[in-house]
């Protein structure tokens, strides 16, 4: 078995606290836009940094993350995950959903403020692995 970089586990169960707040935030309806929608967007983006930072430092994590969001919200414009959701099959209109089908550039600044947020309490809490 060949030796890779070591898994930080601490990154990965903070991804599962990660996926179970973005579920609540997709499932409670408060009336406040910044809630209602870009926070899931910013704990989506916190994700990919997380499941990052269980093989890599935070600087890979952090750049890494940036451009995992920044192509998935350059795919939307191609209208690829648009045509996904009107399919019949129910895993590819998951996925279309997981995609997100719609670009906004919005969307880009909320995850750069979960990214940034992870990252900033990541360092705080002297997480320097």
């Amino acid at each position: 078995m060949a030796d890779g970089p070591p898994v930080d586990w601490f990154w990965g169960r903070c991804a599962l606290g990660i996926i179970a707040l973005g579920l609540l935030s997709r499932s409670v309806v408060t009336g406040v836009l910044v809630l209602d929608k870009y926070a899931g967007d910013a704990l989506y983006a916190a994700m990919v940094y997380a499941w990052l930072r269980m093989v890599c430092t935070a600087r890979w994590a952090t750049g890494g993350a940036v451009a995992v969001m920044l192509a998935l919200e350059l795919f939307q414009l191609t209208g690829i995950p648009a045509q996904m959701l009107g399919s019949e099959n129910w895993a590819t209109r998951m996925g279309a959903r997981l995609l997100g089908v719609q670009f906004g550039y919005l969307d880009l600044l909320a995850y750069g403020v979960g990214i940034g947020l992870i990252h900033a309490l990541a360092r705080r809490a002297g997480s320097r692995r």
